[in-house]
C-alpha cells in the first residue's frame, strides 16, 4: 500500500480509502450488505494496508455507521485508522433533520460518534454545500467541534468552486480550522472537477479523495449487476451516448492488456495529478483486489488517448444539478421550433 499526506495537513492516508455506502442494510437499497457480508470486505482491505475509512451518517439512514463502527471495533485499533463521516442530508422527517446549521451539524457529530462506538472521527465532512445556512454558522460550529476534539479535521464534498473559496475564506478571516479534503467525483465519463476544483485544492493546500471511479458501475461494463440495475443514479448521471462509448473504451484497453475493465479505469483515477486516494466501494474481496493492482499499473500513451477521445463537456454533477443535467447529445426541438425542423427535412 501506498500513503501520502493529505493535502498540506500532516495527516497519512493510504491511497485506496474504503468507501462504505454499500454497507449497513438492504433495507434502505437492495445493493447494500448487511453486516456479516461487509466484515470479510473491511478485513481484507484492512489486512491490505488501507487506514482510511470514508462513511456517511445517511448511508442506510444511521445504520451504515453502526455496520462499519462494529466491525471496526472488532477488527482495527482506533489509532491506527483514519475514519471520516459526512452531515447534511436528512436522517428523519422533522425540521433541522438535515442541513448544516449549527443545531443540526453539532446533533450530527454526536449521533454519529454514538453510531460509530468512537470518541472521535478524524475528519468531519460537509456533504454537500448547504445553500440555506450562513457559511460563518456551519464552519463555527466545525471549528468548534474541532476544539472539543470530537473531530480531528474537517472536510468538504461535493460542490462548486466558489462555494469551497467562500469556505476557506470564511475560515481564514476568522482564525478557524479550514478543510483538509474534498471529496469529489472524478471519472473517466466525469473529468468537470478537473478545470476548477482540483487546480484550486492544490492552490489552497487540500488533498483531493475521489468517489465513483468506476462512474456508479457503468465502467465495470457489466450493465447486468445489481447496482446497474437498481440504481437509477448511474442512467441519470451516466446515460448519454459519450458515457457509453468511454465505457467501450474501457473495455477495449482492458482486453488489450488481459485484466478487468475496473482495473482500467482505477488505473486512470489513480494517475490523474492531484489525486491523493481513490475511494473503493467494493461488493467482494476479489473486486477490492481489483484496485490494488490498478495502484501498480501505468498506462501508455496510446492506452490513456483511447480512453480519453470520446470525452466531451458535461453538467456538473452535485446535489444542485440533480434532475435537471442536460445529457451529451443532440435533444428534440420543442415548441414553434418543432414544425420547421419537420419542413426543414
Amino acid at each position: 500500500m501506498e500513503f501520502v499526506r493529505l493535502g498540506q495537513s500532516g495527516l497519512k492516508v493510504s491511497r485506496l480509502c474504503l468507501g462504505t455506502m454499500n454497507m449497513g442494510t438492504p433495507q434502505w437499497k437492495p445493493w447494500i450488505f448487511d453486516e456479516q457480508r461487509s466484515e470479510p470486505i473491511v478485513r481484507h482491505a484492512l489486512e491490505a494496508g488501507v487506514n482510511f475509512i470514508d462513511l456517511a451518517d445517511f448511508y442506510s439512514a444511521g445504520v451504515g455507521e453502526e455496520v462499519v463502527g462494529r466491525i471496526l471495533g472488532r477488527l482495527a485499533r482506533r489509532e491506527e485508522i483514519v475514519v471520516t463521516t459526512k452531515v447534511g442530508y436528512d436522517m428523519g422527517s422533522y425540521q433541522n433533520a438535515g442541513g448544516h446549521s449549527r443545531k443540526h451539524v453539532l446533533d450530527g457529530i454526536d449521533a454519529s460518534l454514538r453510531r460509530l462506538g468512537m470518541d472521535y472521527v478524524d475528519i468531519y465532512m460537509l456533504h454537500y454545500f448547504d445553500t440555506t445556512t450562513p457559511v460563518e454558522e456551519t464552519m463555527g460550529a466545525l471549528n468548534d467541534i474541532v476544539r472539543s476534539g470530537k473531530a480531528r479535521y474537517i472536510g468538504v464534498s461535493t460542490m462548486y468552486t466558489w462555494q469551497l473559496a467562500k469556505i476557506v475564506q470564511t475560515c481564514e478571516r476568522h482564525g478557524w480550522h479550514k478543510p483538509v479534503n474534498m471529496q469529489l467525483q472524478l471519472n473517466l465519463a466525469y473529468r468537470e472537477e478537473e478545470r476548477e476544483m482540483m487546480p484550486y485544492c492544490a492552490d489552497q493546500g487540500l488533498g483531493v479523495s475521489v468517489f465513483s471511479p468506476l462512474a456508479r458501475g457503468l465502467l465495470t461494463c457489466d450493465p447486468a449487476s445489481t447496482r446497474n440495475q437498481t440504481d437509477f443514479f448511474t442512467s441519470q448521471m451516466y446515460g448519454d451516448a459519450a458515457s457509453r462509448e468511454i465505457a467501450a473504451s474501457v473495455a477495449r484497453v482492458a482486453k488489450r492488456r488481459g485484466v478487468s475493465a475496473a482495473q482500467i479505469a482505477q488505473a486512470w483515477v489513480l494517475q490523474r495529478d492531484g489525486v491523493a486516494s481513490m475511494l473503493v466501494g467494493a461488493d467482494s474481496p476479489a473486486q477490492f483486489d481489483s484496485a490494488l493492482s490498478a495502484l501498480g499499473s501505468r498506462l501508455d500513451a496510446d492506452e490513456l488517448y483511447e480512453l480519453d477521445r470520446n470525452y466531451t463537456p458535461c453538467d456538473v454533477i452535485n446535489d444542485y444539478t440533480a434532475g435537471r443535467r442536460t445529457a451529451r447529445e443532440s435533444r428534440a426541438p420543442q415548441g414553434d421550433f418543432v414544425q420547421p425542423m419537420k419542413d426543414a427535412a
